[in-house]
């Protein structure tokens, strides 16, 4: 599991925070990934300690690198190679809970006709 150069695209697809190297390298081309607060190459050398930002969707990870892999293995092991910092984990779960606030103050029937609605309309249009 040990060794002593990889690339940070290799690095972010081996812990599994990308399905494939293309991802990951897009990734950090789009500048979603940055290494120690600094913008970054796919091909930049990472070491252990180093500090990531990782943006992927809603959510905001800060990670320190613990360990390196060239593999990409089961989801345990490369949780292995990263911790995760608290700060970091308390901000994700404080935008998860407002991502579900604001889910629940939807109004009912706002966005997609359920199927029952489809239905009535269909009846209404087509007669």
């Amino acid at each position: 599991m040990e060794t002593t150069k990889i690339r940070l695209d290799k690095w972010l697809w081996a812990a599994r925070f990308f399905k494939t190297r293309r991802l990951a390298t897009e990734a950090v081309t789009k500048n979603k990934v940055y290494l120690n607060q600094q913008r970054t190459k796919p091909a930049k050398e990472v070491h252990i300690g180093d500090e990531l930002t990782i943006r992927t969707g809603y959510v905001e990870r800060t990670v320190i690198v613990q360990a390196l892999s060239k593999q990409r293995r089961g989801a345990p092991e490369a949780a292995l190679l990263y911790k995760e910092t608290q700060e970091s984990i308390e901000r994700r779960e404080q935008a998860a809970d407002l991502r579900r606030q604001a889910a629940a103050l939807r109004p009912q029937g706002a966005g997609r006709p359920t199927k029952k609605e489809r239905r009535l309309i269909h009846s209404f249009t087509q007669k």
